[in-house]
This record gives structure tokens, sequence and C-alpha cells, in this order.
């Protein structure tokens, strides 16, 4: 992703939290402690009460992001946060939409996903209940605020919100909006708080105790960042350096149409490819076609040797295979065969999302099976690896780790799970000394 805007501090000059912010979040605890106790309905209707102020609000929303995107270029803000942070009529009805898309999922709450008689009289359940408080520090992005905050009250978790300084007049025209939007409901305003300053991004840090879960959406300098200085778990993922291998058998046409889309369609997007591996047998047709239909989407090709001689007009080092351009730029390789492919995605992919053209069935397959990335796609773009083209409504951000949660992270990644146990009187003691025996009986869930 784009470069964090400012450098990070050091591990020092990570501060305590001040008895303020101490206050703050433990009121956010509070409230969330209260939300979890909500109906769906309740949570439902808070979510259709945040849609609506902020549909009121729109006007002043909009200029708040006015004048971030004015101070933006006052500051020479790097071009893929500028598309980031701009929040034009049309995204902000996409997100209020998306609002009222998560108010219409089903609610992830209270589901029994076990239920077990150990003995007579004696039952266990496992019931999917909320995280508790989220932290999440996002940069620019001001679209993110609602998606999150969304995505949190419908889960029945509470909110810390941190969103880039370059955002600031974005994200508190907008938490005020959702704030007002909840008074008309049963959840707390206080159930979601907005970070303003730099210091108290560094101090949710060390809010371990109030806060469950932090939630980078950044740059790989930031996420590293939080995980490195943070005993609070960590969901997230610290670069998108994705892959499209167009394969010996791949419809050329076809795979360039997704290759076009997977760069262009928003280079800034952490599911935009940044390299384009393409079979030696298919390469001189392939990139006979791609090169001027990159030039005339304003692409920037760099490329191997072997690309070069077909063309690609500037030659890629070591490093370019490794880097996350954001940005209308993109390495390409000529690969031997779909295990040089396969290698060099094991090798410099951050396993966020990578894809195949090919009309191959077994090559699809071995692909498909061979790339461990939360995504792997077979004749479509990777711009599809999105809470709300999933179907989650929104997201809260894309992890890349092996332990779920993995990939767009909505609703279903910000629960856990808590197993209740009713008895009548039952002792442990009986079963050791074999007074009583388990059955172990499965019940209906």
């Amino acid at each position: 992703m784009a470069v964090y805007p400012t450098p990070l501090p050091s591990e020092a000059a990570v501060p305590e939290p001040s008895p303020e912010l101490l206050a703050r979040a433990a009121a956010v605890r509070r409230a969330a402690t209260g939300l979890a106790q909500t109906s769906g309905a309740e949570r439902r209707g808070a979510l259709l009460a945040m849609a609506d102020a902020l549909d009121a609000d729109r006007e002043e929303i909009l200029a708040a992001n006015r004048a971030d995107l004015e101070a933006a270029a006052a500051d020479g803000l790097a071009a893929p946060l500028v598309a980031r942070l701009k929040l034009d009529a049309a995204k902000l009805d996409g997100a209020i939409e998306g609002v009222r898309q998560v108010a219409a999922l089903e609610d992830p709450l209270g589901r029994r996903q076990l239920h077990t008689e150990l003995d007579d009289g004696l039952v266990l359940e496992r019931l999917s209940v909320p995280l508790g408080v989220v932290g999440v520090i996002f940069e620019a992005r001001p679209d993110a605020v609602m998606q999150i905050a969304s995505l949190a009250i419908r889960s029945g978790n509470g909110a810390l919100l941190k969103g880039g300084r370059e955002a600031s007049r974005s994200c508190t025209a907008i938490h005020a909006a959702l704030q007002r939007g909840l008074t008309a409901s049963a959840v707390d305003p206080l159930a979601l708080e907005l970070l303003t300053s730099r210091a108290e991004s560094l101090a949710l840090l060390k809010l371990d105790g109030l806060v469950d879960l932090i939630i980078p959406r950044g740059s790989n300098q930031l996420v590293r960042f939080i995980q490195d200085h943070t005993r609070i778990p960590v969901l997230g993922h610290a670069d998108g350096i994705c892959h499209l291998y167009v394969d010996a058998a791949a419809d050329l046409e076809q795979a360039l149409r997704l290759a076009i889309d997977s760069k262009t369609q928003y280079p800034a997007a952490c599911n935009a490819i940044e390299t384009l591996l393409v079979h030696r047998s298919a390469a001189p047709a392939f990139l006979e076609r791609a090169v001027p239909a990159f030039a005339a989407a304003g692409v920037e090709l760099r490329g191997d040797p072997a690309a070069c001689a077909l063309g690609v007009p500037h030659a890629a080092n070591h490093d370019d295979w490794a880097i996350e351009y954001s940005d209308l730029i993109l390495s390409v390789r000529v690969v031997d065969d779909l295990d040089q492919a396969l290698e060099h995605i094991r090798c410099y992919g951050s396993r966020h999302t990578d894809g195949i053209c090919t009309t191959d069935p077994l090559a699809a397959d071995r692909f498909l099976a061979g790339v461990d990335s939360a995504g792997v796609y077979l004749n479509c773009s990777t711009r599809f690896a999105d809470g709300f083209r999933y179907g989650f409504g929104a997201e809260v951000g894309i992890s890349t780790q092996t332990l779920p949660p993995r990939g767009p992270v909505g609703l279903e990644g910000l629960v856990t799970y808590r197993y209740l146990l009713r008895g009548q009187g039952h002792i442990a003691a009986d079963y050791a000394s074999g007074a009583r025996a388990f059955s172990h009986r499965s019940l209906p869930l």
C-alpha cells in the first residue's frame, strides 16, 4: 500500500495511555458490554438509524472531505493516498448503502455451533459472541469509518477508530453522524469512539485489557510497526503483492482483459496485481497485445530480460518483484512453466490474492491447490477480493494470516464463541472415580 505519510516513531516514543484516553476506552468497553446484550433486531435498527443520519448529514460530510482534499494537495500527499481519501457523492451513496446492506445480513450472534449432552442433565453449548472492543487504525479512506462502524455494531462490538490525519475532517463529520444516529436507537453512542491525535493512536497499542483486537489498514510500515509494538492480537496484512499468471493454455484475449482490470480498475487497492507472470510459449503473442494495451491505459511496464526482448519498455530489477506499487506500474516476468510461476509466487507473494488464466483444467487445479494465499482465482480479476463483492456487506480489512479469519473479514471475523455448560449439581470427582460416565450425545443445533 501507499507509504505512511509521516515517519513512525521508535518504540521508546510510544506513549502510555493518558488518563483521558483510558476513561474514553473504558466507556467504550462499558457500552460494548451493553451492546452485546441487544437483540439482532435492535442492532439492525441501529444501523438503519446510522445510515439515515449519514444521509441527512451528507453535505457536511462532503464539505469536510473537500477541505481534507485541499489540505492534502497543499501537503503534496501521494497520489494513491489522495485516491483513497476522496469521498464524492457517488462514493458516499455507496458507503451508506453498504451500511444498510450490513443491517440486512443475518445476525452473527447467538448461533449455536455445538450442542452436546455430556451426561444426563449436563448439557454443553457453544454460542457465537462478540469479541468485545476492536481498535482500527487506517490511512486516508474516510469511507472505512462507515464500513467498520456498521460491522462493529452489527456484530455487537465497540470500536475505537483512528483515521489518518489527512482524513481528520471527514472522519470527524462521519463519526458525528454515526453517533447522532445511534442516539435514536437501542445502542449507546459511546460504543463508537474516534481517536483524533497521533499520540492517541500510538497509545491505543497499550490498551490491552480494554481492546481485544487491533485491525490496521494501511502501509506495510504501519502494519509492521503495530505488530511489533502491542500485546493485543493484530489482524491484517502488511503487503498486497498480487500476481496474475497467464498460462500456456490461456485464452489470450480474456487474459489481457483480466490483466488490465486487475491492474487499472483501482491501482491503489491492495488486491490490484503488481506482477504479471507469462508462460514462455504464450509470451510472444500475449505481450504483442498487452504492451500497447497497457501503454494506452497509462501503465508503466517493467520486465525481466525475456519480457523486455518481447517489447516491455523498462527493465525490472530484483526489488521490483517485492514492491507493492499501488500505482500504474506493473512488473512482467516470463516463466518457463507453471512450476516456475508457483515458485515465484511462493518467493515474492504476500499470500493476499493470486490468479491464473488458463483453459487447461489440470493446470487450473494445480494452481488453485498450490498457491497458499487467502484468495486464489481462476479466470477472473483479482479485484474481486473484497468483502462487499463477496457478499459480506463490507469488510473491516483483509487478513493474510493462515489462521482464521482469512481474506476479507466481515461479520464472521468479528465474533468468537463461548462454551455454556448447564448441570444439576454434577461434580468431576464422580467421573474420575467411575461413579458416573460421559455419554457425549449430540443434540440438535
